[in-house]
């Protein structure tokens, strides 16, 4: 397998001088769809190719013929009629212009006469009115007489009382032990002597009986005797139980006769602090009442001083208002007398301006209507409507052929790559050139086995090639030169077999 060949680059002249090409024939080409012709109700609108302009390449000398187009725009049937007639209008209009311009000579030559007009009204004959002033107003009353001290205080009616003495401890339990075993026990043993006795005597008169023990008979007495002796047990017990809660009913009534007492104390202790916080409350109440009668004679008083002050208020604002009522209308009619004056000189001043826009008529309207004569109206043109023709895009060459060369270098530098690996499966233990004069981009990345590693790429690579790792031969060199051989240009090489294979030589 041979080694691949590097791809040509293109010709930037050749790519521009295409590019160019291919640019000047789509302008033509969108020219030429753009050139739509156009008939409407009022005219049209045509293209026409009228000639070519010569344009050679300054790259290849190439010469191109570039199409010169003419729009012309035709007038309808009726619009051409109507400019024919207007243009002899027009024609006509300024020939009669002309010939009144020559009175405007003589009427411009003579100035205006005035001696006619209206005299002006003249201010100076009006007397400006003279107001009267307003009076300031009366002097209000703004404070009152002291009609007395308002009672601000209700006088001490004593010592409210707030706590009770103690009545006494309230009795919150009383005996309630339920254990009846001593009850019981006291009688069981004044019953038990008595049953051990009869349990005796009663097997004494079955023994004289000639009945033994096991027996029907003996058994039946000696049973009925057992029975007889729980029954008396039993009563015992019950006995024990009612005694027991007699004591606890004697214990419960003498706790609720105690509380009963410590209740009736607490409310005749209670009683007696109400009674004397009530004593104390109806004084309050009726030093309050006191000092209120006391208050709402000040007040009346204050109220009846208030009233006599606002009387007076009341008739001296009225006498203001009389007097300022009085000068509003003398004022009014002064304006009046003021504003007649004013309409009298407004009356002389329309009348002499009607007389000077009536003499500016006379001499302006002339000049107004050779105005008129010398315009005239326009000819409707054609609209024509905007065309969206067909647009041709322009064909990017020179990106096609840049792309083209992108695509062949990578398919170059894959093809160099696949063999490059095969190489280095069926080569591997041969020495590898790690000059570095060889290298370029050179980058430290870590060590192994003691040796520096490098990331780099060869010098006739291109910039966006696969990048390498390895080491420096110069660096090998000076620790390892069985490692390193150099080749007939000078430049070294290193066997990463022998540098790094695990039976190295040992130093």
């Amino acid at each position: 397998m041979g080694k691949p060949k590097a791809p040509k680059p293109p010709d930037p002249r050749e790519t521009a001088s295409a590019q160019t090409a291919a640019n000047i024939g789509t302008a033509i080409a969108n020219g030429t769809l753009g050139n739509i012709n156009q008939v409407t109700p009022d005219g049209s609108l045509t293209y026409s190719q009228t000639g070519s302009t010569k344009w050679a390449d300054p790259l290849n000398g190439k010469v191109y013929d570039l199409p010169n187009w003419t729009a012309t725009q035709t007038l309808s049937p009726a619009q051409q009629a109507i400019k024919d007639q207007t243009d002899a209008a027009e024609k006509n209009m300024a020939t009669l212009a002309n010939n009144q311009s020559a009175r405007l000579n003589d009427l411009l030559g003579r100035p205006i006469d005035l001696s006619g007009a209206p005299a002006a009204g003249n201010p100076s004959t009006i007397n400006l009115p003279q107001y009267q002033q307003y009076g300031p107003g009366p002097t209000l009353q703004t404070t009152l007489p002291n009609t007395g001290n308002v009672q601000g205080a209700v006088a001490n009616a004593g010592a409210i009382q707030t706590s009770l003495g103690n009545a006494g401890e309230v009795k919150r339990n009383y005996e309630t032990n339920f254990d009846t075993k001593r009850y019981e026990d006291a009688l069981m043993a004044r019953m038990n002597p008595q049953l051990d006795r009869d349990r005796a005597a009663l097997e004494t008169q079955l023994a004289n009986q000639g009945l033994q023990p096991g027996s029907e008979a003996y058994n039946r007495a000696i049973d009925q005797a057992s029975r007889q002796a729980n029954d008396a047990r039993f009563g015992a017990i019950l006995n024990a139980g009612q005694e027991q809660s007699r004591l606890v009913g004697l214990a419960q009534q003498a706790a609720s006769f105690e509380n009963a007492a410590q209740q009736q104390a607490h409310g005749q202790m209670l009683q007696s602090g109400q009674f004397a916080n009530q004593a104390q409350n109806q004084q309050y109440t009726q030093n309050a009442n006191n000092m209120q009668l006391a208050n709402a004679a000040q007040q009346q008083n204050f109220n009846q001083a208030l009233a006599a002050a606002g009387f007076s208020n009341d008739a001296l604002q009225q006498m203001h208002q009389n007097s300022q009522s009085t000068a509003a209308a003398n004022n009014t009619l002064k304006d009046q007398t003021f504003n007649a004056q004013q309409a009298q000189l407004a009356a002389q001043n329309a009348a002499r301006t009607q007389y000077l826009n009536e003499m500016y008529a006379q001499r302006n309207q002339p000049i107004n209507e050779i105005s008129s004569l010398l315009s005239g109206a326009q000819v409707s043109n054609p609209n024509f409507v905007p065309t969206q023709g067909q647009r041709i895009a322009p064909v990017d060459y020179a990106g096609m052929v840049q792309q083209d060369y992108q695509n062949r270098v990578a398919a170059y530098n894959d093809r160099r790559e696949g063999i490059g690996g095969m190489m280095q499966n069926f080569l591997g233990l041969l020495p590898k050139p790690s000059d570095r004069r060889l290298k370029k981009n050179i980058k430290k990345v870590g060590k192994l086995d003691g040796h520096s590693l490098y990331e780099y790429r060869y010098r006739d690579e291109p910039g966006r090639g696969p990048k390498h790792v390895g080491v420096m031969a110069q660096e090998v060199e000076k620790t390892r030169p069985d490692a390193v051989s150099r080749g007939p240009d000078g430049m070294r090489s290193v066997d990463y077999g022998r540098l790094f294979a695990a039976g190295r030589k040992k130093r």
